[in-house]
């Protein structure tokens, strides 16, 4: 255990500081701060020493050069050990046991603004260098690199009273070096912009620094080359959130890649509206009907070119992502005006064969779920068969269901996905789900078919649906109990049909 007896403070978000520097100050910590910290910490009437003092030099350069000292580095490098601390005493050097730093907002001025000169000085060399070395020292310093550790320091000095043990020191030191690399990342990718060869960057360019991943606690790097699948026309930064859908989008959109005019609404990865129509502009119609609620702040996906009329209608809508193989000048025209909604061209709908997946302490890698069904595949298990039309909407559905987290049900109506239940623990409850969303968005379920990513251990579903109005369905089956399944359907003049494939997602 080492006891902090002494603390550097320089950060940008002053906000959860307060309680930090209350808390130093009972516990009889030395706080050394300078600019626009010290003056804050002075408002919460804790005493601080000027950096300036320490140094003997003010902060000049406007401001570029304040910490950059050996009595600063000094007091963080040195180890604590007999020949380190004897240097320390020869030059009047105190020990720093802790630092405190939130770095310039590199990546929110880049968004912000084009402005360079701006830009530039939102480059934090001093913070980043007094990161790296408290990170380099953890076995006897304390390091909190941003803001999003404030709460973790605090519970740290409340719990042990002002100590910290080795483990706390390296965990903090290792996301200090995240920190590090993130920001590092984050500058270069801006200076690289259109200055540096592609051979150069693709030798050197460790992955594009996302704003944020999932949440915006935690950090994100995109290790790939977006630009080779689209061309981004416009809109705000492409976020760890919108690639994930954005990958589930082309996964769908890529089964009708040949089709006629279809249109794919995602929300969280899952299809809250699909349709097929003769145009591209009915088709859009028909996928926002499905579920118009879910479409807000949704991803969009065209398997055809956008043209003007269906580009005003999206535009009365809010969306984060609007994708297609083309759209015509006067769409990008209307569609460019808000400037934060992002508009990608899809060079190509190919996709990588294998897939990968972080798990435990390794990754995992399969092949991607390519198999699509054809009519003639399907194997017709009741005595009732589907019509022709029938069968285009099944296997429609299918690709519905394929895409869907498991467990899942679509329901599909003239090539319109009218009603879905997705991610449920219970085949049951999807069911139900896609029932009710079917019947909440005044969809009439007459005539309308039902795809299963599994098999139906038990009747229930087949006769929810068929109560519904439903009249034909397909699945993989494979259940030891599909024949009660098949018996209700022959019982009730519905036709099932088999496809042999599970198309599980998890």
């Amino acid at each position: 255990m080492k006891k902090i007896k002494s603390a550097l403070i320089s950060v940008f978000h002053k906000t959860g500081l307060e309680e930090i520097v209350q808390t130093l100050d009972k516990l009889g910590v030395t706080i050394y701060s300078t600019g626009g910290t010290q003056k804050f910490i002075e408002s919460q009437g804790v005493k601080v020493e000027a950096v300036e003092t320490l140094t003997s030099y003010p902060s000049i350069l406007d401001g570029r050069v304040k910490t950059l000292h050996p009595k600063i580095f000094g007091g963080l490098l040195a180890r604590r050990e007999e020949g380190h601390l004897a240097q320390l005493e020869e030059f009047d050097i105190p020990e720093i046991d802790l630092v405190i730093v939130d770095l310039y907002p590199f990546e929110e001025t880049v968004a912000q603004t084009k402005d360079e000169d701006t830009i530039i000085e939102k480059i934090d060399i001093g913070g980043i260098s007094l990161i790296r070395a408290a990170a380099k020292n953890y076995k006897d310093v304390v390091v909190v690199p941003s803001q999003n550790e404030y709460k973790f320091l605090l519970e740290l000095l409340d719990e042990k009273n002002g100590y910290t043990e080795l483990g706390d020191r390296k965990l903090l030191a290792a996301k200090a070096f995240g920190v590090s690399s993130h920001y590092d990342v984050a500058i270069y990718n801006y200076f690289a912009g259109d200055v540096l060869d592609e051979s150069f960057k693709k030798s050197v360019a460790p992955g594009k620094a996302l704003r944020y991943g999932e949440n915006p606690h935690q950090q994100a790097v995109f290790f790939g080359k977006i630009e080779e699948v689209f061309d981004i026309l416009g809109g705000k930064e492409i976020s760890y959130n919108n690639l994930v859908d954005i990958d589930a989008a082309v996964n769908i959109m890529a089964e009708f890649e040949s089709a006629k005019p279809s249109f794919a609404i995602l929300k969280h990865t899952n299809t809250c509206g699909l349709a097929t129509r003769e145009t591209v502009f009915d088709a859009w119609t028909a996928a926002l009907a499905c579920d118009n609620i879910s479409a807000f702040g949704g991803i969009l996906i065209c398997n055809k070119s956008i043209d003007l009329k269906t580009a005003e209608q999206i535009n009365e809508i809010f969306y984060e992502v609007l994708i297609a193989p083309d759209f015509s000048e006067e769409a990008i025209e209307l569609l460019s005006k808000k400037s934060r909604r992002i508009l990608l061209k899809i060079k190509s709908w190919a996709m990588p064969e294998q897939v990968y997946k972080s798990l435990l302490n390794g990754v995992v890698t399969q092949d991607k779920d390519r198999k699509v069904e054809s009519s003639k595949e399907l194997e017709v298990l009741t005595n009732t068969s589907p019509s022709q039309a029938q069968i285009d909407d099944l296997l429609f559905a299918n690709i519905c269901a394929k895409h869907l987290k498991s467990n899942t049900i679509a329901l599909v109506k003239n090539k319109q996905l009218i009603g879905m239940g997705c991610g449920q623990t219970s085949r049951v409850d999807a069911c139900r789900q896609a029932i009710e969303k079917a019947k909440q968005f005044g969809f009439d379920l007459a005539g309308a078919v039902m795809a299963s990513d599994a098999f139906f251990p038990f009747p229930d579903c087949v006769e929810l649906a068929h109560k519904a109005g439903i009249k034909a369905v397909i699945q993989p089956a494979g259940s030891k109990n599909d024949q009660l399944s098949i018996d209700y359907c022959n019982q009730n003049d519905l036709a099932m049909v088999k496809t042999g494939i599970r198309h599980f997602k998890h």
